[in-house]
């Protein structure tokens, strides 16, 4: 069966010699080229099919090289296109460059050099059509609001968005930090029957927590020191439509309480008031911790944790859904262009794959943080992994110690070596954990599960 070409690459050039030698080399190497001498022909042949690249030649008749990649871009801004020039026209070349042209090629030019370039501007194109699919994806399938996601993972979150955002329960959104819990109380928000309504954030973390309780049921002038009149407090703003509790973790014990009369009775007392306040709110929290886990140290109030844990929402992290982080880059790339008023094209196959092989801790703020940054710092069309930051995990796992691999030879088993060792990395991951196995799933890499599965197919006997 004949394989597929290379690419397609249109010559135009009006000498019969160069382009016949450029036709010669491409076809070689499993191009499909095709041949146009002048720029009125090499438009009409452009017009009847797509090409990945032009080469395109400065000095020709009737329609000059320049005229010809101006009507080009009018017609397809993004066909790339490799100017050819004399070397007293580089001049010429590089102001084509300005107005669109990928790159140029000085005559004589050495077949080497074409065929690189010829490479570079096919797997530009093809970066360019990527962008383009990922955009088209973006918008038809995978954005969900201001969330992005085709994973499994994702997709089985937005499903359970549109269950339970019709409804008036309460919603504990739980995940690692910059995983986009707001982005989903948000989502939750706006395809309810309260969406017309108020949403009210409440960055608990960040409001010091003498001032939470002032600050979420309000006051009367001189309920304390500096309450020089009455002040409506958040719940009271947020009246009909939702209040969106981040890191709810962090609101002091007498603040849970006051909360927990909230919404049990959807009532309050504003602070140096005698008078109570009805109000008609959703309430939305998040958290990036275990509140089950702080309810039975004590730090957490237990009848509070199951009011705000009736229907709960994990937020997978990034590193769990490597297939997003594509789809995430071009849209935030869109945004950055646009914030900084550039026109980055894309990042190279090796920068994404470095990308697909971090951990991201910082999960998907993390990555938009590195786009931006990228974007901002960027001096070319594409960004490449020399231009990503140095701290961007990218290598492989490192070899296993000296000694640690068996001895290769006759009874040796490649599958029952691969189990003794994963047994014994898991066993002294869970013996530095005192047997906890969400921290040693979290030191691993692993998901909690997965290292359930892991310990229970390996027999591994675990403190309980």
């Amino acid at each position: 069966m004949r394989s597929m070409p290379e690419g397609r690459i249109l010559v135009v050039d009006d000498e019969e010699i160069v382009q016949d030698v450029l036709l010669t080399l491409l076809q070689k190497r499993g191009y499909e080229a095709v041949g146009a001498r002048s720029g009125e022909e090499g438009l009409e042949k452009l017009a009847r099919g797509e090409f990945d690249v032009v080469l395109l030649d400065l000095m020709l008749p009737g329609l000059d090289g320049m005229a010809t990649l101006r009507r080009i871009r009018e017609e397809s801004p993004e066909q790339t296109v490799v100017m050819m020039t004399a070397f007293g026209s580089v001049e010429t070349a590089v102001e084509a460059m300005k107005i669109g042209a990928f790159h140029y090629l000085t005559k004589p030019f050495k077949n080497d050099e074409v065929l690189l370039l010829i490479g570079k501007a096919i797997e530009r194109r093809r970066l360019v059509d990527e962008n383009r699919r990922l955009k088209l994806a973006l918008s038809q399938r995978y954005r969900y609001g201001r969330l992005i996601g085709k994973s499994h993972l994702m997709q089985q979150v937005f499903s359970m968005v549109e269950q339970i955002a019709p409804s008036r329960s309460t919603v504990l959104v739980q995940g690692e930090s910059g995983t986009g819990k707001e982005l989903i109380a948000h989502a939750v928000h706006a395809r309810s029957p309260r969406a017309q309504a108020p949403f009210v954030v409440v960055n608990s973390n960040s409001i010091p927590p003498d001032l939470l309780e002032s600050n979420l049921f309000g006051h009367t002038k001189g309920a304390f020191t500096g309450a020089t009149h009455d002040k409506k407090g958040l719940f009271e703003a947020a009246n009909g439509g939702s209040i969106f509790f981040d890191e709810i973790s962090t609101v002091r014990p007498e603040v849970q309480a006051k909360l927990l009369r909230v919404m049990q009775e959807k009532e309050f007392i504003p602070l140096g008031s005698t008078h109570t306040v009805s109000v008609d709110v959703r309430i939305i929290a998040a958290t990036n911790v275990d509140l089950r886990e702080m309810t039975l140290r004590n730090e957490f109030r237990e009848d509070l944790y199951y009011r705000l844990n009736v229907i709960s929402v994990k937020l997978p992290p990034l590193r769990d859904r490597p297939e997003d982080i594509p789809l995430l880059v071009a849209d935030f790339l869109e945004k950055y262009n646009a914030e900084n008023h550039k026109a980055v094209e894309g990042f190279t196959p090796g920068a994404i794959e470095r990308m697909l092989r971090h951990h991201w801790p910082g999960n998907v703020r993390e990555l938009e943080n590195l786009v931006e940054r990228a974007v901002v710092l960027s001096t070319g069309p594409m960004i490449d992994e020399s231009q990503l930051p140095a701290e961007l995990s990218g290598s492989r796992p490192a070899a296993l110690p000296p000694g640690t691999i068996p001895e290769i030879g006759e009874g040796f088993n490649y599958y029952d070596a691969i189990d003794r060792y994963e047994r014994e990395l898991i066993e002294a991951t869970l013996a530095k954990c005192r047997g906890v196995q969400k921290r040693a799933a979290e030191m691993l890499g692993l998901k909690a599960t997965t290292l359930n599965e892991k310990i229970k197919r390996l027999g591994i006997g675990v403190r309980t």
